[in-house]
């Protein structure tokens, strides 16, 4: 959670050069500075910014209008522009501990985590007292998985001052980093304790809380997603009423899929509950998915660009685990709930190479926020490449799919229906954490998943399975951005165990079996 400037009390550094203006100039100025500074203090950043701004273009040496430009652009989030003002303050004021605590602020939240360190540092030498820096510097160390600086800094700046709500919140993502969870969820009910509506703190704590496997608590936490500052846009309230998970007997439940691919498909099996109940349940989710979840018996799929149908109630798809009361032993059908077409299924058989057939993908999603940690780097993948043999193919998609040099099906796999035709025929799948995993869990297809230090929720900690999926192993990386620990494992299980010989292929997979109305 970043820290951000603090408007000065009107008068603080008002320093303005007079000489080039004429008096009532000057006093129109001034009145234009003070109403900067009001409306800085009564939270309109945006509108600050612009009055100081004027302010700055009448009297470039006015210090205060500066500063306080700068800090109202931080506020108000145009980090861009903040990072510009700050730099042309700095020329002028080098060694002001504040500016380089704004410029190091902007720089991270604008994805330059090393270049913030750097600035942070300076602004932590010129003020060792001014707890946002440190907070701020921990943030940034983090951005870097350098997760041990990032909690040193962290408490440094809770020593300074233990009210900061946003410094607990952030020691709990780091603690949770770093697999402790018990202390990570106690930062975060701290941090909870000091501002009860504090959306990212219930979210970290979600996240700590699923790790450990408590998923009646993680689960209630993580409906403070709807409500983080960032994020509330993607779930506006839809007409109608919100089902609670009461009988949806006779009843048309309206499931709103969120996030990404992969999480649509992990709760698709959900949607079965909701039928076997005797309800309609109708997902809208994205297209790619529609012809392939569109199998699901007793199940409406449509795509989210299209009409919202006629429905009784209404749910968002990651709030279903907790309106079933989900725990770890009775997450529904882990041994797999998706079949592939059978038709399908032939057409790509037939472009596959003979004997063992081993898939493989190494990127995710590149827009997605932890991307970074969970795709392998290029010469990770082609080692990876390597281990697949003559048997490898690609399922990878996007801009990174002719990396390795498998065979690339890429310009096939139009939607999830071909992928999952292609998975079927496959004896073993490696991925990292993306929608293939899902997939292939889905259909009970042999995945080993390739997974980052500090994971995301569902995966959990200190195991080599998952109660999602039975047919999934997972290699975990030793220390953070550690891909060779985790290629060497994958090497000495394959040279072990061999992939997975399915034989004769289970015809079962490729019809759908779950209960209908």
């Amino acid at each position: 959670m970043l820290a951000t400037p603090s408007p000065a009390p009107p008068g603080q550094n008002h320093d303005p050069s007079r000489q080039s203006v004429s008096g009532s100039l000057v006093r129109d100025l001034h009145g234009l500075y003070f109403q900067g500074l009001l409306l800085l203090r009564a939270g309109q950043p945006a509108t600050a910014a612009e009055c100081l701004a004027e302010v700055v273009a009448a009297l470039p040496e006015h210090q205060g209008a500066r500063i306080n430009m700068v800090r109202a652009l931080v506020a108000a989030e145009q980090m861009a522009r903040a990072l510009q003002e700050a730099d042309a303050a700095l020329a002028r004021l080098p060694d002001h501990a504040e500016l380089h605590f704004a410029r190091g602020t902007a720089l991270n939240a604008l994805g330059r985590p090393r270049a913030a360190r750097d600035a942070l540092l300076r602004a932590v030498a010129l003020n060792p007292s001014h707890a946002p820096s440190h907070l701020n510097l921990g943030n940034a160390c983090t951005d870097l998985d350098e997760f041990e600086a990032a909690e040193c800094h962290i408490r440094t700046a809770l020593q300074l001052d233990p009210t900061l709500a946003e410094a607990h919140a952030s020691l709990g993502f780091v603690l949770t980093a770093l697999g402790r969870l018990t202390d990570a969820i106690t930062a975060c009910e701290d941090a909870i304790a000091q501002r009860p509506d504090f959306a990212q703190a219930h979210w970290n704590l979600a996240s700590a809380a699923l790790l450990a496997g408590d998923f009646a608590r993680g689960f209630a936490e993580y409906e403070w997603r709807k409500r983080h500052p960032h994020f509330a846009r993607d779930f506006p309230d839809l007409p109608g009423t919100i089902w609670n998970g009461d009988d949806p007997a006779g009843r048309t439940i309206l499931v709103r899929a969120e996030q990404g691919l992969g999480d649509t498909i992990q709760l698709a099996r959900y949607l079965m509950l909701i039928a076997e109940r005797g309800g309609k349940p109708i997902l809208v989710c994205a297209p790619a998915l529609v012809p392939w979840l569109g199998t699901l018996a007793g199940v409406a799929v449509l795509p989210n660009d299209a009409p919202l149908p006629r429905y009784d109630a209404w749910i968002d798809q990651l709030s279903l685990p907790l309106i079933f009361g989900t725990r770890a032993d009775t997450i529904p059908a882990a041994e797999g709930y998706l079949r592939a077409n059978p038709d399908s299924v032939a057409r790509g058989r037939a472009r596959l190479p003979p004997g063992r057939k081993i898939g493989l993908a190494w990127a995710g999603n590149p827009a997605h926020g932890n991307d970074r940690r969970r795709s392998l780097p290029p010469q990770a993948a082609a080692q990876l490449a390597a281990l697949c043999g003559d048997g490898g193919v690609s399922l990878q998609v996007g801009p990174r799919a002719a990396e390795t040099g498998l065979p690339e099906l890429a310009p096939r796999l139009t939607n999830f229906a071909e992928t999952a035709a292609l998975i079927a025929n496959l004896d073993l799948v490696l991925t990292v954490d993306t929608a293939v995993a899902h997939a292939a869990g889905a259909l009970g297809v042999p995945c080993w998943v390739m997974l980052p230090f500090a994971p995301d929720w569902r995966w959990m900690l200190g195991r080599d399975d998952t109660p999602w999926y039975a047919s999934l192993r997972l290699f975990r990386q030793a220390s953070p951005g550690d891909w060779n620990s985790v290629i060497e494992q994958v090497r000495s299980a394959l040279r072990r165990d061999g992939a997975p010989d399915r034989g004769s292929r289970d015809t079962r997979r490729t019809t759908h079996s779950a209960p209908a109305n």
